[in-house]
């Protein structure tokens, strides 16, 4: 699940990612162009049964995203704007930031 709320200024808008606790037994990490692949940097909480984590990304942009699912495995968000191929021969989830 995606959800996205705007700051008052509209300047940020927070994009929660939340996952089913069962899509994981350890970690789930997200990585993408919003922070250059990092697979280290964003790693989603589990919390009253789910995985979530919280991003704030600058409006008008798209971004290209997958999880990494306890260090073994990518998966796509079944939420996600669109599907966009990438160089690996899959497809990376996109989130749509608006005005």
């Amino acid at each position: 699940m995606i959800s996205k709320e705007f700051t008052p200024k509209r300047t940020v808008c927070k994009v929660t990612l939340t996952l089913p606790e069962n899509w994981a037994e350890k970690e789930v990490v997200v990585a993408g162009s919003f922070n250059d692949w990092d697979t280290r940097s964003e790693k989603l909480e589990k919390k009253k049964g789910k995985w979530t984590t919280t991003l704030r990304l600058k409006p008008e942009n798209e971004y290209r995203f997958k999880y990494l699912i306890d260090g073994e495995r990518w998966e796509n968000d079944d939420a996600a704007d669109e599907y966009v191929p990438n160089e690996f021969g899959t497809e990376d989830s996109v989130v749509k930031i608006g005005e």
